[in-house]
Formats: structure tokens, C-alpha cells, sequence
């Protein structure tokens, strides 16, 4: 059972500012600003009986767990199928297939084969990571390859137990990975060319993504290795500061949280969680908790509170200090995300339920059930044009969540 928890990893995976030439649409790893939140109005604030009318149903996805993106009337994803991972594209109001492109080779393992970070959209510039560690910039219009590198052939990384899990973090002229190899955990190469700009440190990879963070004037990347949370400067990769108690030697796997200058990181296993003071000189504890052990799932800041899973345990904990709320079993350990004055949840069984975001105790407005496979819903929902996207595998499903 503790492998079967692990390698919810593969859902990983994250920017404060939508990147240049995209709209707010979510068009990479947690939304447009990386925290888990959309920027869609007009939505229902309670379901009906048996949830919201399904828009649509499409199959072709291929397996593995990782989520999806969406701009300009598409979605993309990643998916295996034979022997080979492939970004796929689909007509965001139909569902139809527009295109697939493979990238490299299929990553296998006993607790669940294929691909698990989320593509990054930057205008007309697509950036996957493949289980196995290939890296493709593609076209987002026809899916032709641009570049491609693998992380660890080229870096002299090993893969992670999980599979290498990232959505790879654009951020101006660079896109932002974790290659975990001497001398070259994080690599920063040119969005246009694949070319190397910087490599630094030598932490073993984590499966978390990375987010951006701008402290006394300098933008700096936040990313949670293998072994600790640092920020490093985009412009050159030199190390910010530094935090270990976090980490834990399973799986770090949740996204940070930013914040102004302030960053919560968080891991199961025990571990626990911590809110961090950043400034020019390094980073400073604030708190250190055990009440917010973030697994699979990264929590969602709205207002001054926390909503995520603790473990199983959907949780409230007010971000200025960690005092608990509320604790509630909700629809199972899962993910969530917010949009419009509520939380999405999608349990690891297909329990997908909405609910008030408010301190005052756990408020359900909705809830339905998947018909899925054997295969945990490891990959989080998304909310894009109105419409709710959640995947099973191979199946994707939208949702038709505007009020009427």
C-alpha cells in the first residue's frame, strides 16, 4: 500500500503572472498563475442530483496520470500507448483528436506505466516532460517537434522511482526543469533552441514543479527536490536560500505555494509542512505543522485560509499561523482546485464533489461519481470554458458547470 501511495506522484507537478502571449486560460500545471485557481465567473454554485450535464466524452488519451492544459479552444495532455509517449492534442468543444506526437519512450513501472507531468503553453510553444525524461518543445498548432533533449542522457541523471513527474516552468526566455545530475539538478535551456543557458546544484530530482517568486527585485524559480525546497535566481541559477525540513527520502511531490514573500511547502510520510519568510538574505521559518502533510495534491490559498488534503483528510488551516479549521473526510483523499467562490474535489476513486471554501466548517454543494477503471484518478481536474475537464486514463470528460 505505501507503493501504491507513492507513485501518486505521478500527478505532480505549477508562474505568479500568465506567461508572454497566453490569455488567463489554464494553460499550464495548476492554472494560469500555478496556484490551483481559475479566473472563471458565471459558474454554478450547487450541482444536481448526479452532478453537472456531461458536454462531452472522448476516449484516446492513452494511459498514465498526467493532467491537462488549455488555450485557444484546445487541451493538451500527455499519454502512453505501445511503447511511446505522445502530447495530444483535443478540439476543446468537442473533444475530438487534433493531433499526436510522440516524444520519446514509455516509462514502465509496477504501480503504473506512462507519462505524468502536464504540458506548458508559452504563445505558439508547447513544453512536455515525458516520464523517462525527454523534454519537446512542439508547435502547439500542429504538433511538429521543435527541439527535444533528455534530462538524463544529457545530464547524467537517474530516474526517479515514479518517473520523472514535472511540468516543465517557463519563465521569459528560459523553460525550467529539474534534470537531477551532477552539477546539473536544474537546468535552464532556451525556449526556442533546447540550448543550454545554466545548470546548477546536484540534488537527486524531486517530483514536484516549480513556481516563480519575486523577491527585492530578483525573480527566482522555487522548486522542492529530492532533498530540499530552494530558490534559485532565473537570470543564473545561483542558490537564494535553502530549506531541508520539509523533505522527506520517499517522494517530495506537492507544489509550493507562493504568496507575496512568503512560500508554504508541504509532504506526507510524516513529514509535515512549513510557511517560509523570503528576502534578499535567504529564507526564514515562520511555522513548522504536521496538520497539513500534502501527498499527491497541492493545497489552494483562498483568502487567508488553506483548503487541501492532509493525507486523507480534506483541511482548513489559516496560512498566517497553521491553526487548524476544520477537518473533514469530504469525498476521499484526492485533489482540488478552486474556481468562482468554490472548491473542485476529485478523489483517487472518481468521487467528484463541490464545496464552499469558508472556515466556518466543510460545506458541500454536489457531488458525483465516475465510472473508472482499476487505475487510481491520480490526474487533477482543470476548469476551462466554463466547463469542468477531469481524466480517467484514457477517458477524458467535460463538464458543463455554467449557470443558466
Amino acid at each position: 500500500m505505501r507503493k501504491l501511495a507513492v507513485i501518486a506522484a505521478v500527478a505532480l507537478v505549477i508562474g505568479l503572472v500568465p506567461l508572454g502571449g497566453q490569455t488567463p486560460d489554464w494553460y499550464q500545471w495548476r492554472g494560469p498563475n500555478r496556484d490551483g485557481k481559475s479566473p472563471e465567473t458565471g459558474l454554478l454554485k450547487a450541482w444536481p442530483a448526479g452532478g453537472p450535464p456531461l458536454a462531452w466524452r472522448t476516449a484516446g488519451a492513452g494511459i498514465g496520470f498526467s493532467s491537462l492544459s488549455a488555450s485557444g479552444g484546445r487541451l493538451y495532455t500527455l499519454g502512453g500507448r505501445s511503447d511511446r509517449e505522445y502530447v495530444i492534442a483535443f478540439d476543446a468543444a468537442t473533444g475530438r483528436r487534433v493531433w499526436e506526437t510522440a516524444i520519446g519512450r514509455l516509462f514502465y513501472n509496477n504501480m503504473g506505466d506512462g507519462p505524468r507531468g502536464t504540458p506548458t503553453l508559452d504563445g505558439d510553444r508547447l513544453y512536455a516532460l515525458g516520464g523517462s525524461g525527454d523534454l519537446a518543445c512542439l508547435d502547439v498548432r500542429t504538433g511538429k517537434i521543435v527541439w527535444t533533449r533528455n534530462l538524463l542522457n544529457e545530464f547524467g541523471g537517474r530516474n526517479i522511482s515514479w518517473g520523472l513527474s514535472e511540468s516543465p516552468l517557463v519563465a521569459g526566455d528560459r523553460v525550467l526543469v529539474q534534470a537531477g545530475g551532477p552539477n546539473a539538478a536544474i537546468v535552464a535551456l532556451n525556449t526556442q533552441t533546447g540550448a543550454d543557458v545554466w545548470r546548477r546544484h546536484s540534488d537527486e530530482a524531486g517530483y514536484a514543479s516549480a513556481v516563480l517568486a519575486t523577491v527585492g527585485g530578483t525573480q527566482q524559480a522555487v522548486f522542492f527536490t529530492a532533498e530540499r525546497a530552494l530558490g534559485v535566481s532565473v537570470q543564473d541559477g545561483r542558490e537564494l536560500w535553502s530549506y531541508r525540513r520539509v523533505a522527506n527520502r520517499t517522494a517530495n511531490i506537492a507544489t509550493p505555494i507562493v504568496a507575496g514573500t512568503r512560500v508554504f511547502v508541504s509532504s506526507d510520510y510524516g513529514t509535515g509542512a512549513a510557511l517560509l519568510e523570503l528576502s534578499p538574505g535567504g529564507a526564514r521559518e515562520v511555522y513548522f505543522t504536521r496538520d497539513m502533510r500534502n501527498h499527491h495534491s497541492t493545497s489552494v490559498l483562498v483568502g487567508d485560509y488553506l483548503y487541501g488534503f492532509s493525507g486523507s483528510i480534506l483541511t482548513a488551516m489559516r496560512w498566517a499561523d497553521g491553526v487548524v479549521a476544520w477537518r473533514d473526510r469530504s469525498v476521499g483523499k484526492g485533489s482540488l482546485i478552486y474556481a468562482d467562490q468554490r472548491l473542485y474535489l476529485y478523489s483517487e476513486n472518481g468521487v467528484v464533489g463541490l464545496a464552499e471554501p469558508t472556515p466556518e466548517g466543510y460545506r458541500e454543494h454536489g457531488r458525483f461519481r465516475l465510472d473508472v477503471g482499476s487505475s487510481p484518478t491520480w490526474s487533477h481536474p482543470i476548469v476551462s470554458g466554463g466547463r469542468l475537464i477531469l481524466r480517467d486514463q484514457d477517458a477524458v470528460y467535460a463538464y458543463d458547470i455554467r449557470q443558466r
